[in-house]
């Protein structure tokens, strides 16, 4: 581990600490603002001294809170997935405070310093951490700190690997070596690397390399103790989740299709219906503007029901803004000859003649999507899953395929938010399936926090 990573690892906690401080303190304050007596005035007594010996104690829950979260994890995380884990932290931790206050009104009994300090924090910790992560991109840029690696393959991903790394030093990474293959010339490049202490990680990125090669590259690993990564192959990523159980004494593993089994489901339908209220109700004057333009621009209904392929199989209607003229789905067996994409099931066409003017508008940014909302109320698509497909398509699945029915589609995904339409289909079953198998709540925040970066940046949308 890098010197710079634990320094910055470990002042994290005090900054953090002293930021939930200021959080209580402001929030303290502003509840004695004019502004704020006025429209609800203070029916409690408490000193700030009286107020910071308790703010304290909270805040040292608080950093424990944080710390179960993973907010402390050594592993680098993005700014998004930082901002996902704060937001669900400092709403756990105000859920237990409230909790815990409701059983003692008398120690403390103001819910609006709460909820302005539950508001602050966020805003507050995340700003320190913002500035920690921009400070280690400026040391990452010149150098200083950044992981030295070693990427093994000559494949696509392999130079993916490195077009990366090279075009973003800000991510902390540097190639210092790549080969094709972990052979004795190799072997005796990294070793001399690894004795002037010249690399940190070594990057496996073609999974079909020799098997020997793999498992003396491991043994390599562990002898120079250094990290080792490689890219899953689709075969690998679908043993990703499994349950270790024994029968009458035999050790049996159970490959799990999804990690939304039991409260992990109920959580995210949970989740699903308050999101996709909130969003309905900001979102309703928009939609209903794009709805009156798409029958005002073209003769048609408002909104077209397409049959698509949901969960387990389960056939639902899926509803849109129309954006393509009348029996449009009937043209497209006309057309089907002139479709661009050849990697999959999928239907291309970059000037489709059905499509109209304001349609090709609203696709561009996604938004002839918006009535999914109800879909998503109604419980037949999620906020985040892999996206619908029609039964036509569906059919001509690959086995290996089939993965991305064992959840509900959704209104995004990760396959969008990676690519948009610009990826082949074997990328977007990928993305999608490490979705299927590594679902959490922190990632569906994730994807929906950069679903619009997605949507209005310079991908194409069909």
């Amino acid at each position: 581990m890098k010197k710079l990573e634990l320094t910055f690892a470990a002042i994290l906690l005090p900054l953090d600490y002293l930021a939930l401080l200021l959080a209580g303190v402001l929030a303290y304050y502003l509840r004695f603002e004019s502004f704020v007596t006025n429209i609800r005035p203070v029916i409690f007594e408490m000193s700030l001294a009286q107020f910071f010996k308790i703010l304290s104690v909270v805040a040292l829950a608080w950093i424990v809170v944080f710390a179960l979260n993973g907010l402390y994890s050594i592993k680098r995380q993005s700014i998004i997935r930082h901002f996902s884990r704060i937001f669900i932290s400092c709403s756990a931790a105000t859920l237990i405070i409230v909790v815990a206050f409701f059983f003692n009104f008398q120690l403390f009994s103001s819910r609006l310093i709460i909820l302005t300090g539950w508001l602050l924090s966020i805003i507050i910790v995340f700003s320190e951490r913002l500035i920690i992560y921009y400070v280690k991109k400026i040391f990452y840029k010149r150098g200083i700190g950044a992981r030295q690696i070693v990427v093994i393959g000559d494949n696509k991903n392999s130079r993916d690997i490195i077009g990366e790394m090279s075009a973003n030093p800000s991510y902390g990474f540097r190639v210092v070596l790549a080969r094709a293959d972990f052979g004795p010339a190799a072997r005796q490049e990294i070793m001399v690397l690894a004795g002037r202490e010249k690399v940190d990680d070594i990057i496996l990125a073609d999974s079909l390399i020799a098997y020997e090669q793999k498992s003396d590259l491991i043994n390599f690993c562990t002898e120079y103790q250094l990290n080792y990564k490689y890219a899953a192959s689709l075969l690998e990523t679908k043993l990703i989740n499994f349950d270790l159980s024994t029968i009458g004494g035999v050790p049996l593993i159970e490959v799990r299709q999804t990690r939304l089994d039991g409260w992990g489901r109920i959580i995210k339908r949970v989740f699903d219906l308050a999101a996709g209220l909130i969003l309905s109700g900001v979102l309703l004057p928009l939609m209903i503007i794009i709805g009156l333009l798409a029958v005002l621009t073209s003769s048609g209904q408002m909104l077209v029901k397409l049959e698509r392929v949901g969960s387990n199989g389960k056939k639902f209607r899926m509803l849109k803004f129309r954006s393509m003229i009348k029996d449009a789905h009937q043209l497209k067996q006309v057309l089907s000859p002139q479709n661009e994409r050849t990697d999959g099931p999928l239907f291309k066409m970059q000037n489709d003649p059905r499509i109209t003017p304001f349609g090709k508008f609203i696709r561009k940014w996604s938004l002839d999507e918006l009535p999914q909302l109800v879909n998503v109320l109604a419980g037949r698509m999620s906020l985040v899953g892999p996206r619908p497909h029609e039964p036509q398509e569906v059919e001509k699945y690959q086995s290996q395929d089939k993965k991305l029915l064992a959840i509900k589609p959704g209104l995004t995904g990760l396959a969008q938010v990676s690519g948009r339409s610009d990826l082949l289909w074997e990328e977007e079953v990928r993305l999608d399936t490490y979705y299927v198998e590594n679902w959490s709540l922190g990632l569906d925040i994730q994807i929906l926090l950069k679903t619009p970066k997605a949507v209005f940046g310079k991908r194409r949308a069909t």
